[in-house]
């Protein structure tokens, strides 16, 4: 690629920001110009919900690169500014301070918002949704003086922020609408040992109701009302019913798009030198022979480093086994691969060592794994996703198999 070329990256958040590093250490000499609509150098979002959260660590902590790097590696970094339209003909970027930008080959990278919760109350002082650095420092200042806290949702997010109230000495409860926890993630062993953990530190679950309205007074909110009219009282309410990819202004600009931008395995998009990477992605997958979008920090990372191989002419198949983990309490939570098609699994468990493990299997094919307190397993599961490895069923299910040794039989 000629050292007088232009890439553009849209996007501040962690596929944006990975992106910018790995055409630096692939050798990209041209121009690099990120644009992003926070105030934020881009950022690493997972910790977010928890040590920022807690205060253990400042958000600056979170960041992909920090000043100096942007600096020294001549990366224009421009904050506060909205990408508003996309003229793939003229390869032209609008903003909405009216400024021109123009590429030789384009970066999407834009992830994905919060999904709101239409109820009335929602608005009120004192309702949050976790996203980025804004929404966890105002959060963790109302949590500083607050008693109780709900959160509407039990998914990740909502445990994780569950998690550090309780240590932060909150009483908490979690309302699902779903009749269990996690019930779209995990089948009900695993969720009922996150359940679990989550009872013994206090933790009250509703699960199998409907919120009906967010109650408050003077503006500020008191509780939440359930279908049927109970209201339970809390000072601050979370709300996690998951994200939306913001695709709007690929679509706008005549990118395909379908549950995501629609990409390859190489991350190109319908229209030519227009690329995307992360959150915002539906993309083919090699490994799995279908076209996907996942929203966790590895994806973001890995997919943006294969992306920008491929915009510098190296053709490169992004195939990574998909890996997610969440920290709540002192307790380790990793999966990877993907399960939903598993037509029998193994579970490995050393009950004296407190941990516990899952291996799928598809054919007798390993194709994911879900592991708690034992980050040994999911190193080797991946091993064994990536390369398509069979094991014999009883060697499998014996807790001493070290799966990072194992190989094909």
């Amino acid at each position: 690629m000629e050292s007088n070329s232009r890439f553009v990256i849209v996007g501040g958040g962690q596929a944006g920001g990975c992106a910018a590093r790995a055409m630096r250490e692939y050798g990209f000499e041209g121009e690099i110009i990120l644009v992003a609509d926070e105030a934020y150098l881009p950022y690493e979002r997972p910790p977010l919900s928890k040590n920022v959260l807690l205060g253990k660590d400042d958000y600056q902590s979170t960041y992909i690169n920090d000043e100096h790097w942007y600096a020294s590696h001549n990366v224009q970094v421009k904050l506060n500014t909205r990408v508003s339209a996309i003229d793939c003909d003229r390869k032209l970027l609008t903003t909405n301070t009216g400024e021109s930008i123009s590429y030789d080959k384009l970066l999407l990278a834009t992830g994905g918002r919060v999904r709101r919760l239409p109820i009335e109350g929602a608005e009120l002082e004192g309702v949050n949704y976790l996203r980025g650095i804004d929404d966890a420092e105002s959060l963790k200042t109302q949590m500083a003086s607050a008693r109780s806290l709900i959160g509407i949702g039990a998914g990740f997010i909502t445990l994780e922020i569950a998690a550090v109230a309780r240590t932060l000495g909150l009483d908490v409860t979690l309302l699902e609408k779903m009749p269990a926890i996690l019930d779209r993630v995990f089948e009900h062993d695993v969720a009922e040992r996150i359940e679990s953990l989550h009872g013994v530190h206090g933790v009250v679950f509703r699960t199998g109701v409907n919120v009906e309205e967010i109650v408050g007074d003077k503006g500020k909110v008191t509780g939440v009302k359930l279908a049927g009219g109970e209201i339970i009282s809390a000072d601050v309410v979370v709300i996690g019913i998951g994200i939306i990819p913001n695709t709007e202004l690929a679509e706008e600009a005549g990118i395909e798009v379908n549950n995501g931008i629609v990409v390859n395995e190489y991350g190109e998009t319908s229209i030519d030198d227009v690329y995307a990477c992360g959150d915002i992605t539906n993309h083919y997958s090699p490994l799995y022979d279908k076209n996907m979008r996942l929203e966790c920090w590895q994806n973001a990372q890995d997919q943006s480093a294969a992306v920008v191989q491929s915009m510098l002419g190296n053709v490169s198949s992004y195939r990574s086994v998909p890996w997610f983990w969440s920290d709540q309490y002192d307790m380790n939570l990793q999966m990877a691969g993907i399960t939903e098609n598993a037509d029998e699994s193994v579970v490995r468990e050393d009950v004296g060592g407190g941990t516990y493990s899952k291996i799928y299997l598809k054919n007798k094919q390993i194709i994911g794994a879900i592991a708690i307190d034992t980050p040994k397993e999911i190193m080797g599961a991946r091993k064994l996703i990536a390369k398509g490895s069979y094991m014999d069923i009883s060697k499998l299910s014996d807790p001493k198999t070290d799966l990072r040794k194992a190989v094909n039989k």
